[in-house]
């Protein structure tokens, strides 16, 4: 008789993780870095495989319908729980069918202006915009984006209307000619604008003032509990084994806390923010419940 065969020790063969984004993103570039760093880690490749569209569900129903075998990861982004309250009909549930397996990193976003807006602080463009109700153009990347969500918010717990305009393309053209007035943008995105005076940053919308940009006021400093930010994870099929999360809980958070990655993170304007399955895992049930409270009020729906 043949001896008996042993399971191999995972990973035994190269890892996918599905980006619901198109290349050059920030999520993608994340899951690069951090992709390249898991694959020196764990001597196996690993592979970002880029799945966009439908807000990022694509790539998530992809991973939710996955053998749950550890091969098969998710860059997990806030649109995923966005999507749990737009998306009825979507043939998974991401709390359900996405395990939380590590959190990554976050990053602020900043509410930007164009110049011809008469106002130089949040204080002051709330105060315009409830003189003049629905007269600000407010853009962004679509219905249900992280951008939108958050103005959706600062709508909501200031008081205020604004005419929200989705893109499909990009925003910067229209906000710098002052097509439209305001939008929420990273800070990668729009710091080069901000500094050459063609953008007039008003507020990041973290708790705490961006390093980057240490003179802009945090949003919640004058609309007390306003707190928001982008923030990236890993996700695995549901009933991945408990010893195979473990171990990429692990791994990843080595590659966080390795000084070379932190280092591009920040280069980035992004936060390192390595948080373990479990409290992951309540952060991202936290946030869903957060925006999806922000999704009714505001009455978004998908288009």
């Amino acid at each position: 008789m043949p001896p008996i065969a042993h399971a191999q020790a995972y990973p035994a063969q190269p890892i996918r993780i599905v980006v619901g984004f198109p290349a050059g993103l920030a999520p993608d570039i994340i899951a690069r870095l951090v992709g390249q760093a898991l694959s020196e880690r764990l001597g196996q490749p690993v592979v970002v495989e880029n799945r966009p569209g439908a807000a990022s569900n694509i790539g998530a129903t992809d991973v939710a319908r996955a053998l749950p075998d550890g091969y098969t990861l998710l860059l997990t982004v806030p649109t995923n729980t966005i999507s749990q309250t737009l998306y009825p009909n979507l043939g998974f549930d991401f709390l359900r069918d996405i395990a939380p397996v590590a959190g990554l990193a976050r990053s602020a976003f900043l509410l930007v202006v164009n110049p011809a807006v008469p106002a130089a602080t949040v204080p002051e463009l709330i105060a315009y915009a409830k003189a003049n109700p629905s007269k600000l153009n407010l853009a962004t990347p679509g219905v249900g984006s992280t951008p939108h969500v958050f103005a959706e918010m600062l709508k909501m717990m200031a008081g205020i209307e604004m005419q929200h305009v989705p893109y499909r393309g990009s925003i910067h053209p229209d906000l710098l000619s002052g097509q439209v007035q305001l939008t929420f943008v990273t800070i990668a995105s729009s710091i080069a604008y901000i500094r050459d005076g063609k953008l007039r940053a008003l507020g990041v919308t973290t708790a705490t003032r961006a390093p980057a940009l240490p003179d802009v006021p945090a949003i919640g400093e004058s609309v007390p509990g306003y707190e928001a930010s982008s923030w990236y994870g890993v996700g695995a099929p549901k009933n991945t084994p408990a010893a195979i999360v473990a171990k990429l809980d692990k791994e990843i958070e080595a590659v966080i806390s390795d000084e070379k990655t932190k280092a591009r993170f920040v280069n980035l304007a992004i936060d390192p923010m390595f948080m373990a399955a479990a409290k992951f895992s309540e952060f991202v049930a936290d946030e869903a419940e957060k925006w999806g409270k922000v999704a009714k009020f505001a009455g978004i729906k998908p288009v």
